[in-house]
């Protein structure tokens, strides 16, 4: 279903974007530019401006920039938020001097490690902007990488410290296996810190190619598991799926020792928000979505929730009537964008 736009109105929208910051509030992220993305990869380019309106109020300003960032200065820049427009500024000015693949793939070890910073989104924002590159290269497409990688570097977050438990041999059960953690309080932050038991699915693969074969299972599963598990906390766990996709479709464009790497980072990410919104009793019966998948895009693009849109995207990707029924469960259980 992949039918990415060629009449200029994603570069449109990301322009009107990259005036607005990464966050606001201090601490929740701009969905828009992937948002903006996932409707222009799917056909939808002509609702891009229309759904843009309905979310301005939720952009802010560019933040101000502090002081650049270097080669000699990036560590300590590393994982500060208040560094947001520097880091930009730096992949920004990188990415007019190299081939954007080189670029991504000198970084995408570095990063990996904090990719639990921003509750997920980082990873997701760079996901969307590979897509978008690997349809067709233009100025704002590359910017658009800028601001991911920048966000990314700027929200880094290691975790470390968890006990590894036995896992079950597919993803699904051993997402089912992941304990919660003691005391579910707090936003996304205070619930990663509480995080100290995981099963390590797949921990011992070290080919590439079985490594994006258990990424596309664990998408699969962690996508399936929103149908019955959802109402634990419908906007949260849409992560669960989400931040796993984005490391998926971002493995083609780098190096293949990348690949498994990749996977360990995006299981860590999956299961760890399994355990910070886990639902004690999942739905015993979900019912067939009964709509195609062009159906079920609209259902979730006139329902206008950022979150619903991504996790629909995820869904047509895995692309089976489980996944159809997930993102039909996202729509019932989110609150609307766009007023009824």
């Amino acid at each position: 279903m992949d039918a990415h736009d060629t009449t200029g109105t994603l570069e449109e929208a990301l322009e009107r974007l990259h005036a607005s910051g990464p966050e606001r509030l201090g601490r929740l992220t701009n969905h828009a530019p992937m948002v903006v993305e996932t409707l222009a990869a799917h056909g939808q380019a002509g609702a891009v401006h229309r759904w843009l309106d309905l979310y301005r109020p939720k952009l802010e300003d560019f933040p101000t920039p502090v002081a650049p960032v270097t080669g000699a200065n990036w560590r300590e820049a590393l994982g500060d938020p208040r560094r947001a427009a520097d880091w930009i500024g730096y992949f920004g000015h990188a990415l007019a001097q190299q081939p954007w693949r080189d670029v991504l793939a000198a970084w995408w070890p570095r990063l990996l490690p904090g990719l639990y910073g921003g509750s997920t989104h980082p990873v997701i924002r760079v996901g969307h902007a590979v897509r978008a590159l690997e349809a067709g290269e233009s100025a704002p497409r590359l910017a658009e990488l800028a601001h991911g990688l920048g966000y990314w570097a700027a929200r880094h977050r290691p975790v470390s410290g968890i006990a590894v438990l036995p896992a079950a041999p597919s993803a699904a059960r051993s997402l089912d296996a992941v304990p919660p953690i003691a005391d579910p309080r707090g936003g996304f932050p205070d619930r990663l810190a509480a995080v100290r038991r995981l099963p390590m699915w797949a921990g011992d693969v070290t080919d590439p190619d079985t490594a994006r074969a258990h990424l596309i299972e664990l998408v699969r599963a962690a996508t399936h598991r929103y149908a019955t598990h959802g109402h634990g906390e419908e906007t949260m766990l849409v992560h669960a799926a989400t931040a796993p996709n984005a490391v998926l479709r971002a493995l083609g464009s780098l190096p293949r020792e990348l690949w498994a790497p990749s996977l360990h980072a995006a299981w860590t990410a999956s299961a760890a928000v399994t355990a910070m919104y886990a639902q004690a009793e999942p739905l015993t019966h979900v019912p067939a979505p009964g709509r195609t998948a062009g159906e079920v895009l609209e259902r979730a693009l006139a329902h206008g929730d950022e979150h619903v849109i991504k996790l629909t995207d995820t869904a047509l990707d895995v692309g089976d009537e489980r996944a159809l029924a997930a993102a039909l469960r996202a729509v019932e259980l989110s609150e609307r964008l766009v007023p009824n």
